[in-house]
């Protein structure tokens, strides 16, 4: 339904000038609407009271009309929580001059930063002065972000804020939203972006593991067709649902973050597996032929479910945690940078990187570990050096800690290297066997505790690993990595990490654990002169010495200097 301009005003809508509000449809539709919704002043003081929980479900639930006037402060007030940037008009506009030498809005477009996608440049129902001034926000925000270099979600989120907001309050908004880091709201460059979709399959694989089976029976066991779809996940949201549905997400949204996007693309997914191949549709045809990209997007902009009921669906997703979310993120993360590492590390590669002193300790660093070390040969260093994240290979490494120097004591192991993140551990026993480990996390971390007032067990990510190198040399990574490539997921949920498979790193002032689940890859006494090494879940690894029982020769440990 349309309506003319004078109709607008009899009504009230909270819209801003940016906004073509007669193409707007469905504008009086009230079945969303709560009468009894609260203010902004209401909301205000929930969000101020600290009740996190209390202030989720107030968004969740209050909902409130997508024409209310509420959101012009409710959105600004949910991003300042995100960062420092307030709204300043003079501060923009200054701004504004320095790139375009006039505050006057162009009658064109605007050659826009290279973190925009230029097929996702929705503008949803803003006039053409609209559109222009949420490019003139993106240019500002190119300028004063240059570490931003690909955010897809940028442009269409702008130009959503001008809906309700002024230009430089939408700057402001949006300044906020890229500045938080912990979490990360939307994606800033092309390995988040790939690391997210991805997140979003394996998180859909684990809580709507019944929708993924006939999502891939519907594409005739395609996994490849399922990828596809997922690549797409963001814009069944911000290019799919129907404006209204967009609105009431973005609410959620900007107190949760990127957790309620992956609950709402969990919940189209699972209304898709049901009724995308129903006849009679509006996405039939595509389905039939395959095109099950279209399909969906289709599917999601007549979505057969309100607002309401969507969110309802979302958050009613069992199990679905921060906490999971981080855990499959991470997990994620890792295996796309391992798949990009073993093109690096692999094959006719190998020999490629190793020539390369950009990735290669220095010759200073080679000659100061030859002199001061005990265990490792410059050989050994350099294959050890081919296992580590790249980005660690851009640092020199240092001996912090040596059992020929600093004594056989916990203790002073832990004062020597409790504070650097991340190490290298190498154990050479009276054996000869040579073994060690790379440790993620910061040592000190094992003092940490829970909000329960607990001490954790276990720290460390999945970065972490072990490996031999005499009398042969072998790495062997985190399982996760290995089932997080695994794409076939039956009915049995197979795929899923264990517990006891994410077992990293534990210490106390007895002993040290690297490795757990059935048993630990490295133990080591208080004394650092007895220890084990046998089979554990975390890694899937052979003991790493003969005999498991070893008794220690010398300890030695490296961290990275600059980090």
């Amino acid at each position: 339904m349309k309506m003319h301009s004078s109709q607008l005003e009899e009504v009230g809508f909270g819209f801003s000038s940016f906004v073509d509000v007669e193409n707007i449809p469905n504008l009086t539709d009230t079945n969303e609407e709560n009468t009894n919704g609260k203010t902004f002043e209401e909301a205000k003081a929930v969000l101020g009271s600290r009740k996190i929980r209390e202030a989720k479900l107030m968004l969740r639930e209050n909902s409130w009309h997508f024409t209310d006037k509420i959101r012009s402060q409710l959105w600004p007030a949910l991003c300042q929580r995100l960062g420092k940037e307030q709204p300043n008009d003079t501060f923009y506009g200054d701004t504004v001059m320095l790139l375009f030498g006039t505050k006057e809005l162009p009658n064109r477009s605007l050659i826009l930063p290279q973190f925009v996608e230029p097929s996702h440049c929705h503008n949803y129902y803003l006039s053409r002065e609209g559109h222009i001034t949420a490019e003139r926000v993106i240019s500002v925000l190119g300028y004063s972000c240059p570490d931003v270099t690909y955010s897809p979600v940028a442009f269409p989120l702008a130009a959503l804020f001008l809906h309700y907001m002024t230009e430089d309050t939408a700057y402001a908004a949006m300044a906020n939203v890229l500045s938080c880091r912990s979490p990360v709201f939307i994606t800033q460059t092309k390995l988040h972006n790939e690391i997210t979709w991805q997140t979003c399959l394996l998180l859909a694989k684990k809580f709507t593991k019944n929708s993924i089976i006939s999502l891939q029976k519907q594409f005739g066991g395609n996994h490849s067709e399922l990828e596809l779809l997922f690549s797409d996940w963001l814009w069944w949201i911000f290019n799919g649902i129907p404006f209204q549905h967009l609105v009431r997400v973005t609410d959620c949204f900007l107190m949760e973050g990127i957790k309620v996007l992956y609950r709402v693309a969990l919940a189209l997914a699972q209304l898709f597996s049901k009724l995308g191949s129903n006849p009679g549709t509006e996405w039939e045809e595509q389905f039939v032929h395959g095109n099950y990209s279209g399909a969906m997007m289709t599917f999601c902009r007549n979505l057969p479910v309100t607002p309401s009921k969507l969110l309802k669906l979302a958050f009613g997703i069992r199990n679905f945690s921060s906490a999971s979310m981080a855990k499959m993120q991470l997990r994620t993360e890792l295996m796309v940078k391992s798949r990009n590492t073993a093109s690096v590390t692999s094959g006719p590669n190998l020999l490629k990187r190793a020539r390369s002193s950009e990735n290669l300790p220095s010759v200073q660093s080679q000659g100061e570990v030859r002199m001061a070390s005990h265990t490792l040969t410059i050989k050994e260093l350099l294959t050890v050096w081919t296992w580590l994240p790249i980005r660690i290979t851009m640092y020199q490494p240092v001996l912090l800690y040596t059992t020929e120097e600093h004594g056989c004591s916990l203790t002073t192991f832990f004062v020597r290297v409790e504070k650097h993140e991340p190490t290298i551990l190498i154990i050479k026993t009276c054996s000869g066997d040579i073994f060690g480990a790379y440790c993620s996390a910061r040592w000190e971390e094992r003092n940490l505790k829970d909000d329960k007032g607990v001490r954790q067990a276990y720290f460390g990510t999945g970065e972490t690993f072990v490996f031999t190198l005499s009398p042969e040399r072998r790495k062997y990574q985190w399982v996760g990595l290995d089932i997080g490539r695994n794409d076939d997921f039956d009915e049995n949920g197979k795929g899923d990490i264990k517990h006891s498979s994410e077992l990293f790193m534990a210490a106390d002032n007895h002993m040290i654990t690297i490795g757990g689940g059935g048993g630990s890859a490295i133990w080591m006494d208080e004394n650092i002169r007895f220890g084990k090494s046998g089979h554990c879940e975390t890694f899937n690894n052979l003991p790493l010495c003969p005999k498991g029982d070893f008794e220690i020769q010398v300890l030695e440990v490296y961290g990275f200097v600059g980090l």
